[in-house]
C-alpha cells in the first residue's frame, strides 16, 4: 500500500504555524479545511510539537519522523510526500532510513491520544 501526505499537508513538519494557517491565502483548499482551523489545528500543532523529541533524538526533522511513523505501520510500501521548494526534500528525505524504535512508537502513540489530533489506530 501507498499512502498519501504522511505530513497532513504540512500540519506534521514542525514548521507549521497558527500565523501560518491565518495568513492561508482564499485559493489554498487548507484554508477551507477543518483541520487547519481552531480546535483541530491546536491539535495537530501539539501533535507536531510532541514529535520533536523524537526527531531530536534521531537527528532528523519532525516531518522524517511523520514520513517514518507512516512507513512504519504493516503493509505500508511507500508514502507519496510532498514538497513546494527543493529544499523540503532535505527535511523528509532521512525518514527512508529511519527506523523507529519501539519506544518512539510508543511516545508517538501517547502523543497522538493525548493531544487528540487525528483518527483511527494509534500505533502500528
Amino acid at each position: 500500500m501507498i499512502v498519501y501526505s504522511p505530513m497532513q499537508s504540512g500540519l506534521l513538519t514542525g514548521s507549521f504555524t497558527r500565523e501560518r494557517a491565518a495568513a492561508l491565502p482564499a485559493d489554498d483548499w487548507r484554508s477551507r479545511n477543518p483541520d487547519f482551523q481552531g480546535e483541530a489545528l491546536e491539535r495537530n500543532l501539539a501533535l507536531a510539537e510532541a514529535l520533536k523529541p523524537v526527531a531530536e533524538r534521531h537527528g532528523v526533522s519532525v516531518a522524517a519522523v511523520a514520513v517514518a511513523w507512516t512507513l512504519a505501520w504493516p503493509g505500508v510500501t511507500g508514502a507519496i510526500v510532498g514538497a513546494r521548494r527543493p529544499q523540503q526534500v532535505d527535511g523528509w528525505l532521512p525518514a527512508a532510513s529511519l527506523e523507529l524504535t519501539d519506544a518512539d512508537l510508543d511516545e508517538i502513540a501517547q502523543s497522538i491520544e493525548r493531544t487528540g489530533a487525528g483518527e483511527g489506530p494509534v500505533r502500528p
